[in-house]
C-alpha cells in the first residue's frame, strides 16, 4: 500500500508540469533583441509610424531562477536573416517536480517577417526519457508544421486569422515604441509546444530604479499579462531585458557567459507543491463521495468549462460534482454527440492513426461487448502497463507508448488515442485533484458513452471508472486548452462547502 501511495503521488500533478513549460516559454520571450522594426502593434499604441532600424547580431545570457534558487539558463543569438530577424535560443533547467530533480533542454531557432510576424520556426526538446520537434512555416493563411516523434514525421495545417509571432520575438523594438505609462500593447503569440495561439498584452507601467547585475539604474518596466498570469520585466535604456519576475516563483536576471553556464542547482521547491491549492480539510475516502461541492475564489471562470455534463457551476461562485453512474440522466443517448469527428481524430498529440496505436488497442479490446466494455479495458491496460512516473516533455501517444512511462498527462493521451483508434470517442480534461490533504493540477479523460447518457470521466493514473468526484473540471480538450489554466495557477482559491456519500 505504502509502494501505491508513492506511485499515486508521482503521477498526480502532471498538469502543472505542462502549465511551467507553457509559461516558461513565453517568459523566454521576453528576452527581447532589439533592432528592427516594430510592426503594426506599435503603430496602433503610439499613434506614429514605426521607427524602423536594421537588425545586427546580439546575443544575451540570462540566469533563471526559482525561488531565489538558480535552476538554469538561457542564451539566445538574434540578427540579420532572410527578409527580417532570425532568433536562435537554447535553455538548460534542472526542475523538481513531484519529488524528483530532472534536467531538461530546449532549442528554438527562428525567423520573423520584417514586421516581426512568424515566417519559420523549429522547436526541439528533449529530457531525460521523451523528445519533441516540430519545424513550422508560414504560407499564406495556413502555418504547415512537420513534427517528429518516435522516430516518425507528420505534416498538420493550422488556418490563420492574422500573422502570428512567437514568444521569442514580442519584445524586439518595443522599447523604440516608448509608450506612455498605462499604455499597452496585444500580440498573437503562438506556442509550439501546443500548436495554439493565445493574446499576450503588454502594459507600459513606467520607469522605476531597480538592481540589476550589481547596480541600482532606472529602467522601463513592462507587465506581461498571458491567459491572466501576469509578470513584471525591466529593460535598459538600450532595450534588453535584465530582469523579470513572475508566478510560482519564476525569475530570469542577464548575466554573462561564464555567469550563466555556472552554478545550477535542483534544488528548489517542488513545482508540483507550489502551484497545489489548499484544501481546507481533510477528505476520509474521496473515492466513496457520490458528491461534493466546493466555493471557487479569486478566479476567472470565463475561459473555463466549470458547468455540464456531471459538473454545475452557479453565479454563487459553487461548483458541484456528482458521480456519474450507468443509465444516468439520458441513457440511451447516442445520436447527438455535437462535433463527433472532434473526438475521433488523430492530432499531433492524440496519434490515434499511428499504426502502433492501432495494434496495440486490437490487442486490448478484442473480443470487447460494445463501447463501455473497450474504454473500461483500455484504462484498466494504461494504468497497468505505464509506469508512474513525472516526465518534463510535451506528452504524446506514440512515445508514451513506445517509452512505456509518464505522468498524467502521458497517461491521457495514451488513453484518449487508444480510445479513438477503438472507435470509442474520447477527449482530455485537466483541472484540480485531491491527493494527501490538497489538490493538485491533473489530467484525465472522458468517454462518450450512450449507456450513461452521454460523457464519463475516467482516470487511467489513477484506475478509476468513473472518476472520483475530487476530479474538478477546469478545461476540456487537449494540449492548446490547458492554455486556459494559465491565469489560474497559483491564485485560485477554494473551500470545501458540501459532500454526500
Amino acid at each position: 500500500m505504502a509502494a501505491d501511495r508513492v506511485s499515486r503521488w508521482r503521477v498526480i500533478g502532471g498538469a502543472t508540469i505542462l502549465v511551467f513549460m507553457i509559461l516558461l516559454a513565453v517568459r523566454m520571450g521576453i528576452i527581447g533583441l532589439p533592432g528592427g522594426g516594430l510592426g503594426r502593434e506599435g503603430s496602433r499604441a503610439t499613434g506614429k509610424t514605426a521607427p524602423t532600424t536594421p537588425p545586427v547580431e546580439r546575443e544575451v545570457w540570462m540566469n533563471i531562477y526559482q525561488q531565489g534558487q538558480k535552476i538554469g539558463y538561457a542564451h539566445r543569438s538574434a540578427g540579420p536573416g532572410g527578409e527580417g530577424f532570425r532568433i536562435q535560443e537554447e535553455i538548460f533547467m534542472q526542475v523538481r517536480t513531484m519529488g524528483v530533480v530532472q534536467g531538461i533542454a530546449l532549442r528554438t531557432e527562428n525567423t520573423l517577417n520584417k514586421e516581426l510576424a512568424l515566417a519559420t520556426f523549429s522547436f526541439d526538446l528533449k529530457s531525460n526519457l521523451f523528445a519533441f520537434h516540430a519545424r513550422g512555416r508560414v504560407a499564406g493563411d495556413r502555418l504547415l508544421i512537420d513534427t517528429r516523434t518516435a522516430g516518425e514525421e507528420r505534416r498538420y495545417e493550422v488556418p490563420l486569422k492574422e500573422p502570428v509571432r512567437l514568444s521569442q520575438g514580442m519584445f524586439t523594438g518595443v522599447a523604440a515604441a516608448r509608450l506612455a505609462p498605462g499604455q499597452e500593447i496585444t500580440i498573437p503569440i503562438f506556442d509550439p509546444m501546443t500548436m495554439g495561439s493565445r493574446p499576450v498584452k503588454l502594459t507600459y507601467v513606467g520607469e522605476e530604479m531597480k538592481t540589476a547585475q550589481g547596480k541600482t539604474i532606472p529602467l522601463r518596466k513592462y507587465a506581461i499579462d498571458f491567459m491572466g498570469a501576469r509578470q513584471y520585466a525591466w529593460l535598459d535604456k538600450e532595450g534588453d531585458v535584465v530582469r523579470e519576475e513572475g508566478m510560482l516563483g519564476l525569475a530570469l536576471e542577464k548575466t554573462s557567459r561564464e555567469d550563466a553556464r555556472s552554478g545550477v542547482s535542483g534544488g528548489a521547491a517542488d513545482l508540483t507543491d507550489l502551484a497545489s491549492v489548499a484544501a481546507g480539510r481533510k477528505l476520509e475516502d474521496p473515492e466513496g463521495l457520490q458528491s461534493l461541492t466546493v466555493k471557487l475564489a479569486n478566479v476567472d471562470v470565463r475561459p473555463l468549462a466549470l458547468s455540464g455534463d456531471r459538473q454545475c457551476y452557479d453565479s454563487g461562485g459553487l461548483l458541484t460534482v456528482r458521480k456519474e453512474r450507468r443509465g444516468g440522466l439520458n441513457p440511451g443517448r447516442s445520436g447527438d454527440l455535437e462535433n463527433r469527428d472532434v473526438y475521433m481524430a488523430a492530432t499531433p498529440f492524440i496519434q490515434s492513426s499511428h499504426p502502433d496505436v492501432r495494434f496495440r488497442v486490437g490487442e486490448i479490446v478484442a473480443g470487447s461487448a460494445g463501447d463501455e466494455e473497450k474504454a473500461r479495458r483500455i484504462v484498466a491496460w494504461v494504468h497497468g502497463n505505464i509506469e508512474k512516473r513525472p516526465v518534463l516533455s510535451v506528452a504524446n501517444a506514440v512515445e508514451t507508448l513506445k517509452n512505456r512511462a509518464g505522468d498524467c498527462t502521458e497517461h491521457a493521451v495514451l488513453t484518449a488515442a487508444l480510445a479513438r483508434a477503438a472507435g470509442v470517442p474520447a477527449v482530455m480534461e485537466a483541472g484540480l485533484v485531491y491527493q494527501r490533504g490538497r489538490f493538485y493540477y491533473h489530467a484525465w479523460n472522458a468517454f462518450w458513452l450512450p449507456a450513461w447518457g452521454g460523457w464519463v470521466t475516467a482516470d487511467a493514473a489513477l484506475n478509476q471508472f468513473p472518476a472520483d468526484v475530487t476530479h474538478l473540471r477546469l478545461v476540456r480538450g487537449e494540449a492548446e486548452r490547458q492554455l486556459d489554466l494559465m491565469g489560474i495557477v497559483g491564485r485560485i482559491k477554494l473551500e470545501i462547502k458540501d459532500m454526500s456519500r
